[in-house]
């Protein structure tokens, strides 16, 4: 079978496509037929050796793919030959084929796309369990969503709008900012004086949950807009710069700054993390989210997507096609 391999941590533009061999499958895993891979912000990190996981070289990154089930491990149960599913690895998505570990494979409805399961995998998982488990946000509340226009701002947006919250998007320019208003924002801002606009939004009682993917010098700021009892939310850092927190600010405000690594929750908390999942696909199958899909590509084009999307130039999710 065809994959995208990194033979060792260093520039995307090294990672090759190429033939190898098909995965080994154990008895607890499900083998799929992929049509779909979700491409994510982590996997360009993780190629370049940037992200918190580093796996020996050489290996095939991607942790999101969809597709019928072609093959069942001897442990296996709730799942039958050509069921259509979506599943979430670590590692090995990047391929024609995938072996996963059958708890972090879901049957998907017949109404939803392969593209689609893949966008609710990563981005619409990481985005409702920091907006429910992590920032506990809460009906009429004010949700702020930085990187609004990418798939974990767009999901963070519809889902607050579901949980009832006024959401302010911020996006880095007037198209993206109609991205962010297309999928539900409520008001769409730019990230020059944001601190003012924020102050004003907010009628200067500060605001109530920070959902902030991007880190960097903008979290000082974020920081200075936060609400007494506040959650501030560390998503992750695509400006490639982590921020250093003026702790003062978190005693005098009186507001909790909150760290969300979806990645541990689906390990450590693997029943809630399942339920969170099958709210997901109910919220899907009542229409009353639907993930914004940019592009798709040729698996084989996987440098140039994964380049892209470092650079935030996506918006909304880019999917690979075996």
């Amino acid at each position: 079978m065809k994959a995208i391999v990194c033979n060792n941590f260093g520039p995307i533009k090294d990672i090759e496509y190429k033939e190898v061999e098909e995965p080994n499958l154990t008895e607890n895993d499900i083998l799929i037929k992929v049509s779909s891979v979700g491409v994510n912000f982590p996997d360009g990190l993780l190629v370049q050796g940037k992200y918190q996981l580093k796996p020996e070289t050489p290996f095939i990154p991607g942790m999101e793919v969809a597709g019928e089930v072609i093959e069942l491990g001897s442990n296996v149960s709730g799942f039958k030959m050509g069921d259509r599913v979506a599943g979430l690895s670590r590692l090995s998505g990047y391929a024609e084929k995938a072996a996963v570990n059958f708890n972090s494979v879901f049957k998907i409805p017949d109404s939803m796309s392969f593209d689609d399961s893949c966008a609710l995998l990563c981005a619409y998982g990481t985005s409702h369990y920091a907006l429910k488990q992590r920032g506990q946000l809460k009906k009429d509340e004010t949700l702020v969503v930085l990187g609004a226009s990418g798939s974990t701002g767009i999901a963070a947006i519809q889902i607050g709008k579901i949980m009832g919250a006024k959401v302010i998007a911020v996006a880095s320019n007037t198209e993206k900012q109609k991205i962010a208003k297309d999928n539900g924002a409520d008001i769409a801002i730019g990230y020059d004086n944001l601190k003012e606009n924020l102050k004003d939004i907010s009628s200067g009682q500060g605001i109530d949950v920070i959902f902030d993917p991007v880190g960097g010098d903008i979290f000082d700021t974020l920081a200075r807009t936060m609400g007494r009892k506040g959650r501030l939310l560390v998503i992750g850092f695509a400006s490639g710069s982590i921020p250093k927190l003026a702790v003062n600010l978190a005693l005098v405000k009186e507001f909790s700054v909150v760290g969300v690594f979806w990645g541990a929750f689906t390990r450590a908390e693997p029943d809630e993390y399942k339920k969170n999942m099958i709210e997901l696909f109910h919220w899907y199958e009542k229409r009353l989210l639907k993930p914004l899909t940019e592009e798709s590509h040729p698996l084989s084009n996987a440098a140039k997507v994964l380049e892209k999307i470092l650079a935030r130039g996506a918006k909304g999710k880019i999917i690979l096609k075996p």
